[in-house]
């Protein structure tokens, strides 16, 4: 017979598992949308994004509270998998491998954060050059001091010197 505490734990890691693939999805839209430039599509992405970040703090104030709930029914953990490998009888149950599941997604999810973050990293270092050319039109500035500008040329390449 499941506890309370039990179907509670397989309901949350449903929503998360649900919750994580489609912002994985998601990600991958903004990844595709960054790429082309998209600011349109961007905008258009931006509610959904709130939403699922909304849904995402949900199931960790729920987290929570089931934790809080699993510790005065007499369970040990301290985290979902450590509640899940409790309740659910050991390490290969079927609320472990959700567990397991939902803590490779969230890898995967921290991945693809981590490359849409280098791909506006990226574009915002070439706007910041394309912006210096106009800026300067075209000439490099001396680092230091009121020299006048200084030529474009390469000491190892063009073994000028």
């Amino acid at each position: 017979m499941e506890s309370h505490v039990e179907t509670q734990l397989a309901t949350l890691l449903n929503d998360i598992l649900e919750i994580q693939g489609d912002l994985l999805a998601l990600l991958s839209k903004k990844r595709q949308l960054l790429a082309e430039s998209d600011k349109d599509g961007l905008a258009k992405i931006a509610p959904e994004e709130e939403r699922l970040a909304g849904q995402l703090g949900e199931c960790v104030a729920r987290r929570e509270h089931l934790l809080d709930e699993a510790r005065n029914e007499g369970f040990n953990g301290d985290t979902l998998s450590s509640l899940a490998r409790n309740v659910g009888g050991g390490r290969n149950s079927q609320l472990d491998g959700k567990a397991r599941q939902a803590r490779q997604q969230a890898k995967l999810l921290r991945t693809s954060n981590l490359t849409n973050w280098l791909v506006i990293q990226r574009t915002l270092l070439h706007l910041s050059q394309m912006i210096e050319i106009i800026a300067t039109g075209g000439q490099k500035s001396p680092t230091y001091g009121d020299k006048e500008t200084v030529q474009p040329e390469g000491r190892l390449v063009d073994q000028v010197g």
